[in-house]
């Protein structure tokens, strides 16, 4: 209630603040103003789909990459560090630019935009992932893996019963800081076409020519998402320590 506060409070503010800010460009009460923030808000649907997406394979891999990073074979280890260092030395755009125009003409495949997107975001998130996973992991007791030991699971039983649950309530508060790094991330997705939130609108400020108005209203949706997923994180954090307690 008070991010919705302080929002309504800036747009006011922001509205008054001179005579020559052309605020008609996304003003609802017009047609055109209705129209541009359609335009503006169906691009939501993009960003979250392309982020969520891109999370979950992240995740995924990052667990993957993770567990070699625990074994006791230097070998593993090795596949693990090379991985981390090498994905995290790539900048993101870079990365992005690379999988949409590189990746094709190498594995001689056609990809969308989206699954472009997705797939340089997934990588580039996977080896912070795997650093955090790998942390949470190392963070449980050995008497928990002793434990789970003593009542002969085996590796994959321990920790899918044992170690990842625990692991997952300790680390979920950054496991929420890289979705919204994600959701900040997708926004460099439209170099190459993506039509999320700054794709669309990078093209309304063409044919508008109002850059201030538009990109206040993109800053807004930006704010206004984060704000919603944070909530949402902490939501989840307090309700798996909840569930701990009893």
């Amino acid at each position: 209630m008070k991010a919705f506060l302080l929002i309504a409070s800036l747009s006011l503010a922001l509205s008054g603040c001179s005579a020559n800010w052309g605020w008609y460009v996304v003003n609802p009460a017009t047609d055109t103003g209705l129209s541009n923030l359609k335009f503006l808000f169906g691009g939501l649907y993009y960003t979250l789909l392309l982020s969520v997406t891109a999370i979950g394979i992240s995740v995924t891999i990052g667990l993957l990459i993770a567990l070699p990073g625990l074994s006791h074979n230097r070998y593993f280890r090795g596949i693990n560090r090379t991985y981390v260092e090498i994905v995290r030395a790539v900048p993101i755009l870079v990365l992005i630019l690379w999988v949409y125009y590189g990746l094709p003409q190498i594995a001689n495949l056609s990809i969308t935009v989206f699954w472009a997107g997705v797939i340089a975001l997934a990588l580039s998130d996977s080896a912070f992932e795997a650093e955090i996973f790998r942390a949470g992991i190392q963070s449980i007791d050995k008497g928990q893996y002793e434990a789970a030991h003593s009542i002969s699971l085996s590796y994959t039983d321990m920790m899918r019963h044992v170690i990842l649950p625990q692991a997952i309530r300790r680390i979920l508060p950054a496991l929420g800081n890289q979705l919204v790094y994600m959701l900040k991330m997708s926004s460099l997705v439209s170099v190459i076409g993506m039509q999320e939130l700054t794709r669309r609108a990078n093209e309304l400020v063409v044919t508008e020519y109002r850059p201030l108005e538009i990109y206040t209203i993109l800053v807004l949706e930006y704010l206004v998402v984060i704000l919603l997923v944070s909530a949402g994180v902490r939501w989840l954090e307090h309700r798996m320590q909840s569930d701990q307690r009893q």
